[in-house]
């Protein structure tokens, strides 16, 4: 009877940890040869959520997997998790190429939106909850699949990246190690010049723009806070939205709150003392994103 017991507990640990990260070899369409994982749920809500995950530089999709507690609300919430990984340019995202910022013109871009299709249709996830995420370079990969890929994603959270195309024409590719660090350190343009390097990967859409979050610690000095301000001028452009309050201890003691509009469609956190890169805050991202309340 104990050992009966014991064989069924075993078997309910089982199902209930039987999901796991999983590599996908052939998903479509990738022209830099880049890597897609995905982690499904047991438990797969009808019509599932999407939220592509994307790494910082030196990292790898395994990592990134591990490194928020994105899989545990996804246990709890029914959506799918998709992890791209790069292994070029040491393993950072190729955000200054003129393939990535073109829409459906290739890139690492294009990878990713090949594995968010594969996602769609696979799985018969919904394309009106496609989400996407990043720290520090995924962060600024985020950014441009904002900006690239308008169609495909309903709101995106970054944090510690730049505005979308700031690398754009560097002949380097953009790791810690390169010389050329003018976006890094905060590169300015005024708010419609970045609107229309937006708008300039696209032309000719007149949709539906992302909602934006924008993460940054305020003693970053490897991606500098000012690229936070330059992405939130930026997206207000594009948006057609105005600050209209400032929130200081929000979500935390350290942090300032940037509301743009309402809140609904952007919103910047700066942390007093936070480094490179900033926490990951999944409750505020979900929240944010609609998935939770």
């Amino acid at each position: 009877m104990i050992f009966s017991t014991i064989l069924t507990l075993a078997a309910s640990a089982t199902v209930a940890m039987g999901a796991s990260l999983q590599r996908v070899n052939s998903f479509g369409a990738n022209p830099t040869n880049i890597q897609m994982y995905i982690y499904v749920p047991d438990k797969l809500a009808t019509n599932p959520a999407v939220i592509v995950g994307l790494h910082p530089c030196g990292g790898n999709a395994q990592q990134w997997f591990s490194g928020t507690r994105l899989p545990s609300y996804a246990d709890q919430n029914g959506f799918i998790l998709v992890y791209p990984g790069t292994p070029n340019y040491s393993n950072c995202w190729d955000v200054q190429n003129a393939a990535s910022l073109t829409h459906d013109a290739g890139g690492d871009a294009k990878g990713i939106i090949s594995m968010v299709n594969y996602t769609l249709s696979t799985y018969k996830a919904d394309p009106a909850k496609v989400y996407v995420m990043g720290s520090s370079s995924g962060a600024m990969m985020t950014n441009l699949m904002a900006g690239t890929y308008p169609e495909v994603f309903e709101a995106a959270s970054a944090y510690s990246g730049v505005a979308h195309a700031c690398f754009a024409g560097s002949t380097q590719p953009p790791t810690p190690f390169s010389s050329n660090q003018t976006c890094a350190q905060g590169l300015q343009h005024t708010p419609a010049e970045w609107g229309n390097f937006v708008r300039n990967s696209y032309p000719g859409y007149t949709g539906r723009r992302p909602r934006m979050q924008i993460w940054h610690g305020n003693a970053d000095t490897l991606v500098r806070p000012q690229c936070a301000s330059e992405a939130l001028k930026q997206w207000s452009n594009v948006l057609d939205l105005s600050l209209t309050k400032t929130n200081t201890g929000v979500p935390s003691s350290a942090y300032t709150e940037q509301v743009y509009g309402d809140g609904t469609k952007l919103v910047g956190y700066f942390g007093a003392g936070v480094g490179h890169t900033a926490p990951v805050n999944e409750v505020y991202m979900l929240r944010f994103f609609g998935l939770i309340t």
